[in-house]
């Protein structure tokens, strides 16, 4: 990778130092030229009329996304958000009094509430998997769970929001293959920066965010819908006119491709300039982003672990570019001003977005950094120094 050029086609990248790619990545100048464009079509050609001129291109989109996933463009629906990915697909089961859905202790703080929402209407059960002490998930007794249980579904975050922690998603996938248990992936925070093969990870459904790692605009996401779910006729609980063909008074056709997951309406803008960012990336190549993402996170890993009085945040065995911290007996309100000074941009979390692991870690909130490729060694080194002068240590 040529860094150089890089942060070249990334405009944001200066005058600043940007650490919050788990939250809103900066854009590729190609993805915001892209949407401007179509927009600037669009009110001189209109909506409908630019829309069927630009079908073919739009449809690009699937192309490119089915080339990250390493599947047909045929198993790829577009969302709104990774969480609008993540509801369609949940949305697709029938749920009943005494139904399980086996998960983990990390899930992102929505597919919580989405599943609890789920138990107080329908009576489900919702049963966590153990962690092991070194922060991994317990894979003994997930397949216990399973094998005890039989889940209508098993729910992981590849990635959780709140730690670095890099869930094993293929050996979840073995295990639901072993019992014939539905798998739904969300890989908000893992695309983008990690090789995303779903045919290694096993997975019936996966759904991801634009504006994370992906680096593409926010309001945009997508959806991969396996063959095993397609053909089994699993499809959202609400389809309109892009999911389904109205083929009698009282009765509908789905498609029979992922695009029943897709409403009608939804940004032709918007979806180019992601399929601009997914492009990008699948250009660079995801392990050789990776790759370089390794060097930043133990760079800036190692430089804020020798600082007294920070505490790292992060377990597992295998770790990702989020890393969160603490500092002891640090005011919040004076460390989000000195890194706001100094112009960086983080993120924070609280108890309450990620309750079962800081409830463990007896933390209440925790700053978030998460650099990406765009960055550079030497900023992982200044956000080290910068941090050490918040309590002059």
């Amino acid at each position: 990778m040529n860094i150089a050029d890089i942060r070249k086609d990334t405009p944001g990248c200066t005058g600043k130092l940007f650490l919050n790619n788990a939250g809103a990545s900066l854009n590729p100048k190609i993805v915001t030229d892209k949407i401007v464009e179509y927009l600037q079509q669009e009110q001189v050609v209109g909506g409908y009329q630019l829309a069927a001129a630009k079908d073919s291109e739009i449809n690009e989109f699937y192309t490119e996304v089915a080339k990250l996933l390493n599947c047909n463009p045929e198993n790829i629906a577009y969302a709104n958000s990774a969480t609008d990915a993540f509801f369609r697909a949940l949305s697709a089961f029938t749920f009943k009094t005494g139904d399980v859905i086996v998960t983990s202790n990390d899930d992102y703080i929505s597919n919580q509430i989405a599943f609890l929402s789920l138990k107080k209407q329908f009576h489900i059960d919702v049963i966590r998997a153990d962690n092991l002490p070194n922060g991994d998930l317990d894979l003994n007794h997930f397949e216990e769970l399973v094998k005890q249980h039989h889940p209508v579904l098993v729910s992981l975050a590849h990635i959780p929001t709140n730690s670095g922690l890099i869930q094993d998603a293929a050996a979840v996938g073995a295990i639901c293959k072993k019992y014939n248990t539905w798998f739904l992936l969300d890989a908000c925070q893992s695309a983008g920066q990690l090789e995303l093969d779903v045919k290694k990870i096993g997975c019936d459904f996966l759904s991801a965010a634009g504006r994370k790692f992906m680096r593409g605009p926010r309001g945009t996401g997508f959806l991969y819908v396996s063959d095993k779910a397609l053909d089994a006729g699993l499809s959202p609980s609400l389809i309109d006119m892009r999911g389904a063909d109205w083929i009698a008074a009282d009765d509908y056709k789905v498609q029979p491709d992922a695009k029943r997951f897709e409403l009608f309406e939804s940004s032709c803008a918007l979806k180019l300039g992601l399929k601009e960012a997914v492009r990008y990336a699948n250009t660079i190549g995801l392990q050789n982003i990776y790759n370089y993402n390794q060097q930043l996170i133990e760079r800036l890993r190692n430089n804020l672990s020798a600082l007294p009085g920070l505490t790292l945040l992060d377990k597992g065995s295998n770790r990702s570019n989020i890393l969160t911290f603490t500092l002891n007996d640090a005011n919040l309100s004076d460390v989000e001003n000195h890194l706001t000074v100094n112009n960086v941009c983080y993120s924070v979390g609280f108890r309450n977005f990620a309750l079962i692991d800081f409830n463990k870690k007896n933390v209440d909130w925790a700053i978030r950094f998460s650099p990406h490729y765009y960055n550079t060694l030497e900023e992982m080194d200044r956000a080290a120094e910068i941090v050490r002068e918040i309590k002059k240590i």
